[in-house]
């Protein structure tokens, strides 16, 4: 695939797809202005709130297979910032949480966050998030090196807690969830066969070297 030039992803990839993953909050935005959001809005905006963050997950961990198979290399500048809309929308959540569901009672929340699983793990994702984000710059990431890595693998174990957290608040029908099990589940193996085709061709371009020697 042809490369693009660092101005048109500047200057029209990026605007665009800033514009497409702020689309859902403006959606939302208009539709509680509307006073559309359903017979119980609190409940519409904590769904769709958490949902769009997993997606922005998923779609932040989708950025390298599909540079893969693609080979548009271009797509990588994208990853960042998918990562912090997922980090938005996690904000978002929260705050749903917070102010239109417990009024800013914190002496609740401390309570509520401990005694109901769902709670917990949500929130512990939510905790886990926030190092990710912060650290995101190019700047953090040369200051920590190696270490900006090792940190970054958490962005692997967010999506189960997600999930997890998504599941449990279900009473019933639990397709979506499994849907995004089965897509995570695809992007964890894809990796695992990359990392697994990767010694295999090193080993080979190895021989290679060898038998022109």
């Amino acid at each position: 695939m042809k490369a693009l030039s660092q101005k048109k992803i500047s200057f029209i990839i990026k605007p665009f797809v800033f514009i497409l993953c702020l689309l859902p909050f403006l959606l939302l935005l208009l539709s509680a202005i509307n006073n559309t959001l359903g017979t119980n809005p609190v409940e519409t905006l904590t769904h769709e709130t958490g949902q769009w963050a997993l997606r922005f997950l998923l779609l932040t961990l989708m950025v390298t297979p599909l540079r893969r198979l693609t080979r548009a290399h271009w797509l990588i500048k994208l990853r960042r910032m998918l990562g912090l809309f997922a980090f938005f929308y996690a904000v978002l959540h929260f705050i749903t949480y917070v102010w239109l569901d417990q009024y800013f009672d914190w002496s609740e929340i401390l309570v509520d966050i401990p005694k109901r699983p769902f709670i917990t793990i949500g929130f512990i994702s939510f905790v886990l998030l926030i190092p990710l984000a912060l650290t995101s710059t190019n700047a953090m990431q040369r200051r920590l090196k190696k270490k900006w890595l090792v940190l970054h693998k958490i962005v692997y174990i967010i999506p189960v807690l997600v999930i997890i957290h998504f599941t449990w608040s279900l009473k019933a029908d639990y397709a979506e969830p499994l849907l995004y099990t089965l897509v995570f589940s695809f992007l964890i193996l894809s990796r695992l066969y990359h990392h697994k085709k990767k010694p295999l061709s090193d080993k080979l371009r190895g021989l290679l070297v060898l038998r022109s020697q």
